[in-house]
């Protein structure tokens, strides 16, 4: 018995239990990667609120330290995770991957929403590492924050530990929703070819492309790119081992540039204003409960109508662009920030390009180090960012900024464009050769 078959609840289910067009199975699959998206959001604007409501900070007796530890605990789980996770999905496949992970997300809520000491909260927290990679679809993380923001709003008024469990309990919902839409997606093609399942993964492409026809010719295409490149790559020896990670100059490119996103994901001062909003407007003298509440829905309404923004100008301008423009305006906000906190403070104290630049070889174990740095880093400047500004004050907004500078010349310099290509036609940017004769998608798309 294989490793899929044993543990897979979907064996029978590799293609998607619904017929008719393609947009169907495309907008569940989207769907699926804006839930996960979602829970991302959510949880951070939840940490945000419930970190400003008394019936929290009381019952736990937090202070600096073991708030520093509470919020990001969620980082330690997924950190690790990202180092283990990756072999998982290639060995027993991405749906089946998620499912366990959602489960376990699951049970990771119960514990966390009814929890009564810190070890156990942060316990709780730790096992939810279920959007380790699947579906950097990041407006959504602003439809979550949206929802949470909303939700802790109207439940500060609970005189009781329920101002900040029934928000944790909701959070719950997206893991339920996900294992129920999982049966109704299919397995990704480039997975079921590398596997040998390569009628599926015809199929599958033209479920998604074609309305299930699979003698288009855009399909046809897809599948001989797809086909053609698993084959190249089996050629010259390439394996879904940790050690192809580094076994080349054009992987150790594709990784370097998975880290860089990672990095500029979390360091940049955006995690900042998603975990401590309360602290930098304490900081600012907005100290109202009710006040600092809806600054965060409006925080995250205005952060949605952004990433709105970023998604349009990401196909119109390309990712590239787009990255230095709005890594750009984040350190100059940032700076005011700093600047603003330094002159209305009331403090004395002086002193998504990922996926698509990781060949299939390395994108499970490559999405793995992408994680395991990506929630590192969120980990160093969630727990020490309390800490940072309790000792040195608007300066830490400025050595952000300072920081944000040295992201815009690596993006400038270093970062490669993507937008409107396929993962195999990426390699040809990358690599510097195609590994595929057929033609490019968009090329067909222009003469038909």
């Amino acid at each position: 018995m294989s490793v899929y078959s044993k543990f897979s609840i979907f064996t029978c289910v590799t293609r998607p239990r619904v017929s008719g067009p393609s947009a169907v199975v495309s907008i569940l699959l989207v769907f699926c990667s804006c839930i996960t998206s979602t829970t991302l959001g959510y949880d951070a604007s939840m940490m945000n609120g419930i970190n400003m409501l008394p019936s929290y900070t009381d019952y736990f007796h937090l202070n600096t330290a073991t708030m520093s530890l509470a919020t990001p605990s969620l980082w330690i789980g997924r950190a690790i995770a990202g180092l283990t996770y990756g072999q998982v999905t290639d060995a027993v496949g991405r749906r089946n991957a998620f499912f366990w992970a959602a489960l376990i997300t699951l049970i990771s809520v119960i514990i966390q929403s009814g929890v009564q000491n810190t070890a156990t909260f942060v316990l709780g927290r730790i096992l939810q590492w279920r959007a380790w990679g699947v579906g950097l679809l990041n407006d959504c993380y602003y439809v979550g924050g949206l929802v949470a923001a909303g939700i802790t709003y109207k439940a500060a008024t609970i005189d009781s530990t329920l101002a900040w469990r029934m928000p944790s309990a909701v959070q719950g919902i997206f893991s339920i929703l996900c294992i129920v839409i999982l049966p109704f997606i299919p397995e990704p093609p480039r997975w079921l070819a590398n596997v040998g399942r390569r009628e599926e993964a015809l199929t599958v492409i033209a479920q998604t492309y074609a309305n299930g026809d699979e003698s288009d010719v855009i399909v046809l295409a897809q599948y001989k790119q797809v086909v053609d490149t698993i084959h190249y790559e089996r050629e010259i020896g390439e394996t879904l081992s940790l050690n192809q990670l580094v076994k080349t100059p054009a992987a150790r490119k594709r990784i370097t540039l998975a880290v860089s996103v990672a990095v500029f994901s979390t360091i940049s001062g955006n995690v900042i204003a998603s975990y401590y909003l309360g602290t930098m407007l304490n900081n600012a003298t907005i100290v109202d409960l009710t006040s600092q509440l809806q600054i965060n829905i409006a925080l995250n309404a205005f952060c949605l109508c952004c990433a709105l923004a970023g998604t349009y100008y990401s196909d119109h301008l390309g990712r590239r662009i787009t990255g230095i423009i709005s890594t750009s305006l984040l350190t100059v906000f940032i700076f005011i920030v700093g600047f603003l906190t330094k002159v209305y403070g009331a403090s004395t104290n002086q002193a998504g390009i990922l996926t698509t630049i990781l060949n299939y070889p390395i994108r499970a174990n490559g999405m793995g180090i992408f994680t395991f740095v990506l929630n590192g880093t969120s980990l160093l400047c969630v727990f020490s960012f309390p800490f940072a500004l309790e000792a040195i004050s608007y300066k830490a907004y400025l050595v952000n900024g300072a920081w944000d500078v040295l992201e815009i010349v690596f993006i400038w310099f270093f970062w490669v464009e993507t937008s409107g290509k396929t993962l195999e036609e990426i390699d040809a940017v990358i690599d510097g050769i195609k590994h595929s004769e057929a033609s490019n998608l968009e090329d067909i798309e222009r003469e038909n």
